[in-house]
């Protein structure tokens, strides 16, 4: 058994790692505000993690799993509060490479603003280089989307909406940008893996090994609601994110080294559906955006 703090606890990615390791058999510890309901099967640290004091001075975790980090700050006053790390795994993001950068992006490359991702991707940057600094040893693990359950962003949500609608979905052009996801249980096993070998690289590429167009990811999430896709192209001047999911921004990660920590991958299809499953019992936990109501002022212009 191992004592794990994972930081948040609460909603889709920390709250999903929280739950694998406490199923898991390992003692987690999550370190929130308490503001909303607590994973299963764990134990409550309750404080903001810019403000700990000496809370956490006399505990002593096997590894720290810190999903919330978002700025140097964020990585440094956790680190501070901290009496001795041993192992430290920061989920960061694929949003650190410049979009100049060559692709597929590869870990020893320079990372860099992303006009893309704006702020979001320096300060993860920042997070990255504060946690390398202060503890050279740490991992850090790089996805691109991430989905499954627990997921409350309005990515599938969106699509699974529209399907139960019987709305047509309205695609940017033809749909033929590529994407990369990556199921959030695949990264829970990336970093029990990573715990379990100690492996000599520290900084991981995560995700599928193929894309997906964003045509076909909205028909698969269509068939995972149960219903067929229909589509209208858009050709409008306007900016796909006021009525669409993603940024008109294709890249591809290089996951060579993560094929040294899992061999396989959950496929799109099945995460899918355990996603739409999911959301059909938690749809008020999920972040809507209007672009339903956007669409539908699109339609009378």
């Amino acid at each position: 058994m191992r004592k794990i703090l994972v930081t948040g606890g609460t909603v889709f990615v920390s709250r999903y790692v929280s739950e694998y390791f406490a199923d898991k058999g390992d003692a987690v510890y999550v370190l929130n505000r308490n503001h909303r309901p607590q994973p299963r099967g764990c134990t409550l640290i309750e404080a903001d993690r810019h403000q700990l004091g000496d809370q956490l001075r006399r505990r002593v975790f096997d590894a720290v799993l810190d999903v919330t980090a978002y700025t140097g700050k964020d990585v440094s006053d956790l680190l501070d509060a901290l009496e001795n790390v041993q192992d430290y795994v920061l989920i960061s993001s694929s949003a650190v490479y410049p979009e100049t950068a060559p692709q597929p992006f590869a870990e020893s490359q320079q990372t860099g603003a992303n006009k893309y991702w704006g702020a979001y991707g320096t300060d993860k940057i920042e997070a990255e280089t504060e946690l390398l600094r202060r503890v050279p040893g740490a991992y850090i693990l790089r996805p691109p989307y991430l989905y499954g359950p627990m997921d409350n962003v309005y990515r599938e949500a969106f699509a699974f909406e529209c399907a139960d609608q019987n709305r047509r979905f309205y695609l940017p052009g033809k749909g033929e940008m590529k994407l990369q996801f990556f199921h959030v249980r695949d990264l829970c096993r990336c970093i029990e893996a990573i715990l379990d070998r100690h492996p000599a690289e520290h900084i991981y590429n995560v995700g599928n090994e193929e894309r997906i167009t964003v045509r076909d990811w909205v028909s698969q999430c269509y068939r995972a609601a149960g219903h067929r896709a229909e589509f209208v192209e858009v050709y409008r001047d306007i900016s796909q994110r006021e009525y669409f999911p993603f940024s008109d921004y294709e890249y591809q990660l290089d996951i060579t080294r993560q094929k040294e920590l899992i061999t396989d991958t959950v496929p799109l299809e099945k995460g899918l559906s355990e996603s739409y499953y999911w959301y059909c019992g938690h749809k008020d936990e999920v972040r809507r955006k209007g672009y339903i109501e956007y669409i539908d002022r699109m339609q009378d212009h």
